[in-house]
């Protein structure tokens, strides 16, 4: 045991940062040995994951610095961010795989190093004059860094134990999540300073932020021989029908996240007439608040159950559509703003409540395969390999909903000259997702016709 410890806290002993022996669930190991190597690694994901969201959005960035001279009408700018959403949300699966094959550390540098060539691209190309077809390509490069946060849910997902991963979760997504924010305040800034015809200093000031990311992986984090690239519970996942009901979830938390980011600044240059600087000075407030709230989700689920604390969420997400609505017909930007960054603030706790579910579903299963006769070792091993699966699958089909809705308001737009069509889909979305969440995990089943698969679900 102590020639374990040592390994264990002494990870340079193989070469490449590798750590053996990872037993987050044993109490004494945790408190002695795991806490301070998770928390590290934890950290370190946080930042790189952060850089990847930065560059994952950073079109909604550059729609604002593309002015006339740009040729470029609403319509075509709203699907200009749609596209790195629809590579973030393909790159996802094969990205959270990575880790096991790889290792987590050496991925992570990997997918950090990779977020030079979109950015680097973009610095070359933002200017007028350069064609539409090409800006749609290097915006779709820009989805590699929607992959980032795959790999690294699934990395810090195998670091803590199962009390602890709704809070390392949350704080692990949001922290990444911030990413948003904080490009668009970068690129506000940049306007306020330099005007919209600096876009290239957005992308400078990113470089050496993603050498950074690479670098503190590098130094910092460590790989875990225990993850294996388990394509067998990749298979399992796909075949599990809890895995699409989450990810049908995830879509309307998370694709509600990453759509308004995208979209929100050209909604309020295209419905209330807002100048970019304007829209970029309230734009980076939802992702924001979203980001900051998305652990305590994750906190909230821990101690309620993620199933209720989704349930509400959605409720709530409804009823801020409707703020939204009930602000368009009144033409009240101030009304607007208020619905739109309640919805940015629900997606983010509905985005850590919802992850959170991930690993207690499978709990609940393993518990009630070891109460029918399977040895604990097994179950528990199980619902570990497709807890992992399941949340690689959801990250991507989740990241649709951004792509969705950018599709939507496109479509609104071009036709209505408003938001409002689409705004009404979303709002019957939530109303879906409320009906869903309820009658999977929350409605009551009398005694004489519950089942085990049912009692699985119960403190989801």
């Amino acid at each position: 045991m102590a020639v374990e410890e040592k390994q264990a806290v002494t990870p340079s002993i193989r070469r490449g940062r590798w750590i053996d022996n990872w037993d987050p669930q044993d109490p004494v190991f945790w408190e002695r040995i795991g806490k301070k190597v998770a928390n590290r690694n934890l950290w370190f994901s946080v930042f790189a994951e952060h850089i990847g969201f930065s560059v994952w959005t950073l079109w909604s960035v550059m729609v604002l610095f593309m002015g006339p001279e740009y040729h470029t009408d609403a319509a075509g700018k709203f699907f200009l961010v749609a596209v790195p959403t629809l590579v973030g949300a393909f790159v996802r699966i094969p990205y959270s795989m990575a880790p096991a094959k790889f290792g987590g550390r050496n991925w992570t540098i990997v997918s950090a190093s990779l977020l030079l060539i979109p950015t680097i691209l973009a610095a070359i190309v933002m200017h007028p004059g350069t064609s539409y077809t090409t800006f749609v390509l290097v915006a779709a490069i820009c989805g590699l860094g929607g992959g980032n946060f795959a790999s690294s849910m699934v990395n810090i997902n195998a670091f803590f134990p199962e009390g602890r991963k709704g809070w390392a979760l949350g704080l692990n997504a949001g922290g990444g999540n911030i990413g948003v924010a904080v490009v668009q305040l970068v690129g506000l800034l940049v306007i306020w300073t330099a005007g919209v015809g600096a876009p290239r200093l957005v992308l400078g000031i990113y470089i050496p932020f993603i050498v950074l990311a690479a670098l503190g992986a590098a130094l910092y984090m460590d790989n875990l021989s225990s993850m294996k690239n388990d394509t067998r519970a990749l298979r399992e996942a796909i075949r599990e029908s809890q895995t699409w009901v989450i990810a049908f979830l995830y879509i309307g938390s998370f694709g509600s996240f990453i759509g308004y980011s995208f979209a929100f600044g050209l909604v309020l240059q295209n419905q209330f007439g807002r100048t970019p600087p304007q829209a970029a000075a309230v734009t980076f407030i939802g992702p924001l608040l979203g980001s900051l709230v998305r652990p305590f989700g994750g906190l909230l689920a821990d101690r309620f159950g993620g199933a209720k604390i989704t349930l509400l969420n959605f409720v709530a997400m409804a009823v801020a559509t409707g703020v939204v609505l009930i602000a368009s017909t009144q033409k009240s930007l101030v009304l607007y703003t208020v619905g739109f960054v309640a919805l940015f603030a629900l997606s983010g706790i509905g985005n850590g409540s919802t992850y959170k579910m991930i690993p207690s579903i499978f709990l609940g299963k393993a518990k009630v395969a070891i109460f029918e006769g399977q040895s604990p070792e097994v179950a528990f091993g199980r619902a570990r390999r497709l807890a992992g699966a399941v949340i690689g699958i959801a990250g991507s089909v989740g990241a649709l909903g951004g792509l969705f809705i950018n599709l939507a308001f496109r479509e609104s737009f071009m036709f209505t000259k408003s938001g409002d069509s689409a705004c009404w889909g979303f709002m019957i979305f939530y109303v879906v997702c409320v009906v869903v969440t309820y009658l999977v995990y929350l409605r009551p089943v009398p005694a004489v016709a519950r089942s085990s698969a049912r009692l699985a679900y119960a403190g989801v």
